[in-house]
């Protein structure tokens, strides 16, 4: 029936009229709302004949309040949208305009079918609802909108026509009357602030509540700009809103206003814009303003607290084994220092000196792998290989009352990282597993092929390609409580003395630093299985690997070396050493002292062995200018941590990390040595 109605009237996707129009802008300001419509409920939409304060001619049905106006007898009153389980998940409840009150009179035809409403919609609830006489004056009005539809569809002749709308022009004048006091009222008795201003910001009508909300009186600030009255921090974003102000209505927007007395007051917007005026409505949210922030300042507050108590955490571990180490070092140096002492203590005393310091140098590797400020040295290989290449090694670590078991696929899946702290993360995971089951037990370790990367902790998931390498125990299993901190550096749920509590640290660093991240599952009595999700790559060329001379420690064979250093005392002892073995070494204390070298005579070096972390022009930016003004002449870079290596990689150059042996030392800059010595020699074949 009520399809059948609109048919007869022909009113659907008809033009504007001027007595439609009148009567929504009517509602609007009887009801005090930014938004009135004329709502024609349609088979699968809504059409408005006239609206006010909303951007679109139409809505699908499911976007509709106005339906249930359809099986009401009287005007329906929703205060809040949001709350109403017919309205609540309204697409434009839920989203723009985000819409919050309603209030819809019945359109009803004579014959007593309804077909839409006249109705009004505020951005904010109305717990109240409408007054009395907006209830009265919103239903009077709807009556007069069915009167025009009807006169449309009869046809009526104009004498006819203009008696009705002199007879409507009265009531329109005696709603008018009587709207003018109630929105007279409603002015005077405002609690929020209600302005009118030109497209310039020049008040032109302001309520007075803006005494109590501001300390201006309405005289003070009509005619003057809202610029004069708001924080100069937000006039650029301000003026952005007036300019959309001026077309449509303002999404939500909000700024602080300078009160008489030299405080500030942050106000929340909401603006129709008419007649080349915009009428604003804003709420004063001070306190909920600066109750966000205070709460931001205190979550920030707490962050830092927990990261101080983490350093203070972490740094009392490092200290405690570091600790440990130097007491090793410094009671064996104190016993060298013996006389008398038998060649066969001495011996034993060195290596535990040379023992400790690579532990040292393991220990300083894990934190930088969790930190994931490690420089990684990353190529391209099958993940099946590299599992492969450590079987062995798997199996000595696990013991014989452990079965091994692995499931590698035929296909080769190929990945970007570095093979030794791939190697080193494998042995990790292994070990824990081991320790799970206290050496009785399986192990299974598989490579498959994965399409994303699941959710994990804090980061959604993500779409691969990625290589997924699980390692399986049949252990004890791991407690929900402790499961959040496992990879945390030094937290161990083993006995003291049987972990360090950084093998997983050093995975978790592994996998992030190489674009990926490692997932735990576990059941506490069943096992433990960690996976770790590594960017797959497409398989690439590996270069031939160069073969490496003897190891011998004198092979400098009078090989002259630009050692860049500015500590006094590694400088000092890297000269000494090379000499020992063989090297003509010339020191530079700085980057630009080098360059200095280099240009007297670059000739004369056969290599530039400089560290990375240097005051002024870094080991990284020497080496780059050595590259490009001395292409043929090799570098070394040798470092203890570097952030730019951590972050940007070597750039290429051969790396020695500190601390490193004699024999690396010796075997690094000979080997850089004979490749160019090489080069030239291909060089001179050709000439």
């Amino acid at each position: 029936m009520r399809l059948a109605a609109l048919d007869e009237y022909g009113i659907l996707d008809t033009p504007a009229e001027q007595g439609f129009e009148d009567l929504t802008l009517l509602a609007c300001r009887i009801c005090d709302t930014p938004v009135a419509l004329i709502s024609l409920v349609d088979r699968d939409r809504q059409w408005f004949k006239a609206r006010i304060g909303f951007p679109r001619c139409e809505t699908d049905l499911d976007s509709s309040v106005c339906k249930f106006v359809l099986a009401e007898p009287d005007i329906l009153v929703i205060p809040n949208l949001a709350l109403d389980p017919r309205t609540d998940a309204n697409p434009l409840v839920t989203g723009e305009p985000f819409i919050r009150f309603y209030a819809g009179a019945p359109l009803r035809t004579p014959e007593g079918v309804t077909i839409g409403s006249l109705c009004v919609i505020d951005l904010k609830p109305r717990p109240a609802g409408l007054t009395g006489s907006q209830r009265e004056s919103l239903t009077a009005l709807a009556r007069q909108v069915t009167t025009l539809l009807d006169l449309r569809r009869k046809g009526e002749t104009l004498s006819r026509a203009e008696a009705a709308l002199t007879g409507l022009n009265v009531t329109l004048g005696q709603l008018v009357a009587r709207s003018s006091a109630d929105l007279d009222r409603v002015w005077r008795n405002a609690q929020d602030l209600q302005v009118v201003i030109d497209a310039d910001g020049v008040f032109q009508a302001v309520s007075p509540s803006a005494t109590r909300l501001l300390g201006w009186a309405p005289e003070e600030m009509i005619g003057r700009s809202l610029f004069t009255f708001t924080d100069p921090e937000g006039h650029a974003s301000s003026r952005s809103a007036l300019h959309q102000a001026v077309h449509e209505p303002l999404a939500p927007h909000r700024n602080r206003y300078r009160h008489k007395d030299g405080s500030h007051r942050w106000i929340a917007w909401v603006t129709t814009p008419e007649d080349d005026l915009i009428y604003c409505y804003g709420r004063d949210v001070t306190v909920e303003t600066e109750q966000a922030e205070n709460l931001l300042k205190a979550e920030e507050a707490l962050r830092q607290s927990q990261k101080l108590e983490a350093i203070g955490q972490l740094t009392g571990s490092v200290a405690h084994d570091f600790n440990n180490l130097l007491t090793v070092i410094k009671s064996s140096t104190d016993l060298l220092k013996r006389p008398d002492l038998a060649e066969e203590r001495r011996t034993r005393y060195v290596a535990a000196i040379s023992d400790t310091v690579d532990r040292a140098a393991r220990l300083t590797s894990q934190l930088l792998a969790f930190a994931r400020r490690q420089t990684l040295k990353p190529e391209v290989f099958a993940a099946c290989d590299g599992v492969r290449a450590i079987t062995d090694m798997m199996g000595t670590l696990t013991g014989t009352r452990i079965k091994l078991g692995f499931d590698l696929p035929e296909r080769r899946l190929f990945i970007n990282a570095d093979p030794s702290q791939f190697d080193t993360a494998l042995v990790n995971m292994a070990v824990n597993a081991r320790d799970a089951m206290d050496g009785d037990g399986r192990i299974d370790i598989a490579v498959r092929p994965a399409d994303a990367m699941p959710a994990i902790r804090t980061h959604e998931a993500m779409d691969g390609p990625y290589v997924a390498i699980s390692v399986k125990d049949s252990g004890c299993g791991i407690a929900s409580d402790k499961l959040e901190r496992i990879f945390e550096p030094f937290f161990t749920t083993k006995e003291i003395g049987k972990g360090t509590g950084l093998g997983l640290s050093q995975v978790f660093g592994f996998a992030k630093q190489s674009g990926g991240d490692v997932v735990v599952s576990s059941v506490v009595g069943e096992g433990t299985t960690f996976t770790l999700y590594l960017p797959r790559v497409a398989e690439v060329r590996r270069r031939r690997a160069k073969t490496v001379g003897p190891d011998l420690l004198t092979v400098g064979h009078a090989t002259c070396v630009l050692v860049v250093e500015d500590n006094v005392d590694v400088g000092s002892f890297s000269v000494q050493a090379l000499i020992e073995l063989g090297y003509l070494p010339i020191l530079a204390t700085n980057g630009a002292e080098a360059l200095i070298e280099l240009a007297s005579d670059a000739n004369r070096f056969d290599v530039v062995f400089s560290d990375v972390v240097m005051p002024g022009m870094n080991g990284i930016d020497l080496a780059e200018e050595i590259r490009r003004r001395y292409p043929e002449l090799p570098v070394v870079l040798t470092s203890g941590y570097s952030h730019v290596l951590a972050r940007e990689g070597t750039h290429g150059f051969e790396l020695l990390q500190k601390p490193y042996s004699i024999e690396q030392l010796s075997r690094t800059l000979h080997a850089a040595a004979r490749d160019r010595g090489q080069r030239s020699a291909l060089d001179n074949v050709y000439i």
